[in-house]
């Protein structure tokens, strides 16, 4: 599957990257290819493009503030959660999608 991600923080520097590399690290680990835009201090890095959405499978919002343009991902299967849990429950947040997408 191809997963697109968002992680931010309210001050978009250590939890925001902490996430984000859980994310590729646990979603490539099953497999999967990954995509992670960060959202922060820094601005918007690793923008997810119009084609990363046409073929993504789905989306996983690690978040504790708000998305930038989230309506972009209007359409898909979608998992939102905390900016920390990728970090703690990596395997559970992959789990959860891999089965919304597998049984709807």
């Amino acid at each position: 599957m191809f997963i697109i991600c968002v992680a931010a923080c309210p001050t978009g520097v250590a939890h925001t990257y902490m996430a984000a590399e859980a994310l590729e690290i646990t979603g490539k680990q099953r497999g999967h290819e990954i995509k992670v835009e960060t959202q922060g201090s820094m601005g918007v890095e690793n923008a997810i493009t119009d084609a990363d959405l046409a073929r993504a499978d789905a989306v996983i919002l690690a978040a504790d503030v708000a998305i930038l343009n989230k309506e972009r991902f209007n359409g898909l299967i979608k998992l939102e959660c905390c900016v920390a849990d990728p970090i703690k429950f990596g395997d559970a947040i992959f789990e959860a999608l891999e089965q919304e997408v597998t049984h709807g």
